[in-house]
């Protein structure tokens, strides 16, 4: 996941825990299942192969840069800073966010540069970003996926703050307000015909290892609010059942259509998606988790995530179980079973996604005391290495494991990353 990424980090979401597009795409040949395992089980003895990822996040500044306005030379110091870091802990992928808020961290010819690298959108920063990311990744032994976010454009709703040359206010009629922020409408074809073309331009660019979305689609439901494609829907969704129905196609869409780019464009690059934690509630749909989540993917952000797993169309999955062991309504436990059994023989990687960023964190917001063990992370490192489906684990993020304030990542290095390990490829 004020105006931050992951809405609020996941915060928003996980306090809403009850307690109680239109052309004809092809999936492509099915690739070949991965052989290689997460973990053995055993503290401090794991795969040569598994998947030691970490989130950096761009949006409102919230990992790197760390102000907007520093110059190249200080970006680039943060920068190479947060992947030594990643290289100290054992690491081996950085996701980085280069497409925070349809704006670019590379010289784009689609939309203007990112206003969190100068503080003006549309403003050169005077060295390319993404460019120096992925080489000094790679001089690194790291791999890089580009992290993109398909659809929100804006932190406000008012077009008028965007670069003059922004495509939202060249095309008004693709931009939808909507709790306070504006976003793309994904039920027009134009709309999703351009995000693809403005991502994979990045892709062609430069050789990043993988393309990677998290939980944002159709955004996480406002109470009170409507999102306002009536529009689109009377032009476009007419042959469909319901409006749910024509959503989650037009999301569908969006996965399969950008995996055959990603394939033409650079093959060999692969593409993950980081979905918010609940596909669906099992009381909702008997095939779900036994949650009582307050918000379900397949229901709300109108992405049918189980499917794109149990029919590949995507190369890994890292889901966001950004719970406690015992979580009441969503246990760290279940979500993880749940998710292994989905992942199971599909030949989509699965990889865990961390809470690092809760793990000591001031507990005003309700946070559970487990959030204040620093041995918490390190217990889901073990339970999942008696999963063989599981691949790895992504941690939330770049800054939270250089402030570590309790521990916590320090206690997963010297637990489970005793030695290096090769990233999956």
């Amino acid at each position: 996941m004020g105006p931050m990424s992951r809405r609020a980090f996941t915060l928003a979401t996980v306090s809403a825990l009850a307690t109680g597009g239109c052309a004809a795409t092809t999936t492509g040949a099915p690739r070949a299942r991965p052989t290689d395992r997460g973990a053995t089980g055993a503290p401090g003895a794991r795969a040569a192969t598994e998947m030691r990822g970490v989130w950096m996040a761009t949006v409102e500044n919230r990992d790197w840069p760390s102000r907007p306005g520093l110059s190249a030379a200080a970006q680039r110091a943060e920068l190479t800073a947060h992947l030594d870091r990643a290289v100290r802990n054992r690491l081996n992928t950085v996701i980085l966010q280069v497409r925070p808020t349809a704006d670019a961290l590379w010289p784009s010819p689609y939309e203007p540069w990112s206003q969190f690298l100068t503080g003006t959108q549309g403003r050169d920063p005077g060295w390319d970003p993404l460019g120096t990311a992925v080489r000094e990744a790679h001089a690194r032994g790291l791999q890089l996926h580009a992290w993109f976010n398909p659809y929100r454009i804006a932190n406000h709703t008012d077009p008028g703050l965007l670069a003059a040359s922004h495509p939202a206010r060249t095309h008004p009629d693709w931009a939808v307000p909507y709790g306070g922020k504006l976003y793309y409408n994904p039920g027009l074809p134009a709309v999703r015909a351009f995000v693809q073309r403005a991502m994979l331009d990045a892709v062609a660019r430069y050789p990043v290892d993988a393309v990677h979305f998290d939980d944002y689609f159709y955004p996480y439901p406002e109470d009170g609010q409507t999102f306002g494609d009536d529009d689109a829907y009377d032009r476009y969704g007419k042959a469909f059942p319901s409006r749910a129905d024509w959503r989650r196609d037009n999301i569908d869409r969006l996965v399969r259509e950008m995996a055959a780019g990603i394939r033409r464009v650079r093959p060999g690059t692969r593409f993950g998606v980081s979905p918010f934690g609940v596909w669906r509630n099992a009381t909702t749909d008997p095939r779900g988790s036994a949650t009582d989540a307050g918000a379900q993917t397949y229901d709300d952000l109108y992405a049918d995530t189980r499917r794109w797993v149990r029919e590949h169309w995507i190369d890994y999955v890292a889901p966001q179980l950004y719970w406690e062991i015992g979580a009441t309504g969503a246990d760290y436990t279940t979500l993880l079973d749940w998710w292994a059994r989905v992942a199971e023989g599909t030949g989509t990687r699965l990889y865990i996604g961390e809470a690092l960023y809760r793990a000591g964190a001031a507990g005003a917001d309700g946070r559970p005391a487990a959030w204040q063990d620093p041995a918490e992370l390190s217990r889901h490192l073990t339970l999942a290495a008696r999963r063989p489906q599981v691949g790895g684990h992504l941690f939330f993020a770049a800054q939270d494991m250089a402030a570590d304030p309790i521990g916590a990542m320090r206690r997963v290095v010297a637990d489970h990353y005793a030695r290096p390990a090769s990233p999956p490829r």
